[in-house]
């Protein structure tokens, strides 16, 4: 596992750069996999031609990446490496982004999505149909019975779209579409729904969305989950709001 030894400039920030790009070329070439056991400090650092200090800094920066995990008293191993782990500091960004852009994250959802729902089309398994069933079943009774929440539908709404997100068959679009479903985001859903009294508009939306889903067609599936997300992002953009819309507390999924 020996990494070749670069020219570094002194400082320290560089050499911690120079682990990182070494960890991340010993991962991309299999020579480390996950969950894989680092070798031991002193040893790393000196096939990596850094510092202790170096050294320990960047196995800091890759921990918060989910890339690394230090245990206490065993070592330093590869995770899992995950998509939902590694792409968690783009939730980080994506919440800044809610304050200043809130269209522009509308946008990337919508685009995500829509390929999601193009892939789950062709992918989708009989239990799958059934779990996306079930879900519009449950609101389907509450919208009946008019007792139906919108926090309740913001729930269901998240476990929809995540189930498509899940059924596209990659993980890595999965986990990227999940990371940009914040709590701000659903935040917008609930105004957009609520403020224009439709929820079974977005409803119906939904069931328009699981037939063409039914059909196997993959460009019905992409147009009708496109219409329905262009939707909330036509309000955002129309009804901007200062510091960002809060979600109920118990819409939490």
């Amino acid at each position: 596992m020996a990494a070749k030894t670069e020219s570094l400039s002194s400082g320290p920030v560089s050499r911690s750069n120079h682990v990182i790009d070494q960890v991340k070329r010993m991962i991309a070439s299999g020579e480390l996999r996950a969950g894989d056991r680092l070798p031991i400090e002193k040893e790393l650092a000196a096939q990596l031609g850094v510092s202790r200090g170096s050294l320990r800094e960047a196995v800091r920066s890759l921990a918060t990446l989910g890339v690394l995990e230090t245990r206490q008293g065993d070592g330093t191993y590869v995770t899992q490496l995950d998509p939902g782990s590694l792409l968690r500091p783009l939730e980080f960004w994506a919440g800044l982004q809610e304050a200043t852009q809130p269209v522009d994250l509308l946008a990337v959802r919508r685009v995500l999505e829509t390929e999601s729902a193009g892939l789950a089309a062709v992918r989708l398994t009989d239990a799958e149909f059934d779990d996306l069933e079930k879900i519009l079943s449950g609101i389907d009774s509450e919208l009946a019975s008019g007792n139906l929440e919108p926090e309740a539908f913001i729930d269901a709404d998240a476990a929809f779209h995540r189930h498509i997100a899940i059924a596209s068959g990659n993980p890595a679009l999965a986990a990227l579409i999940d990371t940009l479903m914040t709590r701000t985001l659903r935040g917008r859903l609930w105004r957009a729904i609520t403020e224009r009294d439709s929820l079974g508009e977005a409803h119906a939306d939904h069931r328009a969305i699981l037939a063409a889903l039914r059909t196997r067609d993959a460009e019905r599936a992409r147009i009708r989950m496109a219409a329905h997300l262009l939707g909330v992002e036509v309000f955002a953009a129309q009804h901007p709001v200062e510091g960002g819309d809060q979600a109920p507390e118990s819409s939490s999924g």
